[in-house]
This record gives C-alpha cells, structure tokens and sequence, in this order.
C-alpha cells in the first residue's frame, strides 16, 4: 500500500479518550486508538503524539472555579501526563515500542522533551509520546501539537477528535450545518470556524503546515488518511 505520509503528529484530546465514560480514560476506547497507532506504524509511518488532559482536568475550568490560571494550567499539565502514560501502557501491550517524552521533567516516569531524541525515536519506529502541553502555562495541547509537529517536520497534524470534521456550525445545535470537505487556513479565520485555538493555527498557517480534523472512533480512519484516502475535512 502506498503512503502519503511518512510522519505525521497525531493530537488526540482527552475527552476522546473518555469513549462513552463521563470522567477519566475507557480502556476499551484507549486500546482501539492504540491498534490504530499500531497498525500503521508497521506500514512505515513515524508518529508523533500529543495528548489533552480534559478528561482529567483542565486549566480554564480550574481558573473558573477560583483557581489561579498559571496554577491551573500546570495541573492540566500534568493530567496529560497520566494520559501519556496511559497510551505508553496501552502501546507496549500491543507489543510498540514506544516513548514518553514530557515538556515537564520527570525523570521517575518519562524522557524530559529533547528534540533530537525524539527525532531519532521516530526514525527508529518508536511512536513518541508529547506530555506536559508545552511545558508553559497558557497554552493549549493543541497548540503543542502545532509546535511539535513543526519541531518533528511532520508532514501532516491529525487532530482526532468526536466529530468527522470541520462544519460551517455546530452540528450537535444546528440541523442545517453543513462539513466542508477542504478549507483553507484564510477561510478559516473569515468564518471563525473552530479548527484550533488560534495560537496554534497561526503556528500551522504561517509553517504551511496541513491539518486533518477527523473522527479517531472510527476504526481505520488512520490508515486511511496516511494511504491518501479523502477522510475528515483537510485545512490546507
């Protein structure tokens, strides 16, 4: 099968590890985006992974409950931690070799983030693992995995997200929302469309880096999009 990437930066936020649960990570859904990883990294791909940590908890939310916004975002930082470590688990049970890489030292669990380690992991077929967001408060994960696919010289970012793309609205609030198949970065910012946070857009935008928004619960959609299939909306 031909590849149409080579290396890519997978974000998977933390709410998609939650599956059907209301809190914390389903290991049913943890183990299938795991096969998916897996799967394509016997066809050759290099991947690179940033994972959220909404679904443990998150900076905003903290900072609306009267915590402090740096002190929140930290501990959403370490929340993406224990996701990372999580998908190290997953990984190596499906037999991966696999590295923890987090932009917070923490030398007892996981690599501090070096990138030229990273990269060596990634030409060795080791799927690396981003933890710890950017290891800055206010930023996002998404916003990590733009930097970090940039760092890597990826050739594509996939955000994996609980829709199948991009739609002129929400389509969970309105019928006559419609997906786009392809849109550019210009488009995007003229009809506020939400794709990223813009931090992490405009990293994509002016590195003319590619975006794939795509529904990770859907079995192969992975192996789709690296063998050149149309899956999700492109942002290019």
């Amino acid at each position: 099968m031909t590849l149409k990437y080579k290396r890519i930066l997978l974000k998977l936020s933390g709410e998609a590890l939650m599956g059907k649960a209301e809190y914390g990570i389903e290991s049913e859904t943890l183990i299938d985006f795991c096969k998916q990883i897996v799967e394509i990294v016997k066809m050759g791909v290099q991947v690179g992974v940033v994972v959220g940590g909404g679904n443990i908890f998150r900076g905003v939310k903290g900072a609306k409950q009267g915590i402090d916004r740096a002190q929140g975002d930290y501990m959403g930082m370490l929340a993406t931690v224990i996701n990372g470590m999580a998908l190290q688990d997953a990984l190596i049970r499906l037999g991966q070799d696999v590295r923890l890489q987090s932009a917070i030292e923490m030398s007892k669990i996981c690599e501090p983030y070096i990138r030229r380690r990273a990269l060596r992991h990634l030409e060795k077929g080791r799927v690396v693992v981003f933890a710890g967001g950017t290891g800055n408060p206010f930023f996002t994960t998404d916003t990590a995995a733009s930097l970090r696919a940039i760092e890597m010289g990826a050739e594509i970012v996939l955000k994996g997200t609980n829709v199948d793309g991009v739609y002129t609205a929400d389509p969970r609030k309105d019928a006559t929302a419609t997906k786009y198949e392809q849109v550019s970065f210009d488009e995007v910012i003229h009809n506020n469309l939400n794709v990223m946070d813009m931090t992490a857009f405009a990293l994509c935008k002016e590195n003319k880096l590619p975006i794939i928004v795509f529904n990770i619960h859907e079995a192969d959609n992975l192996l789709r999009i690296v063998s050149g299939e149309k899956i999700g909306t492109l942002v290019s």
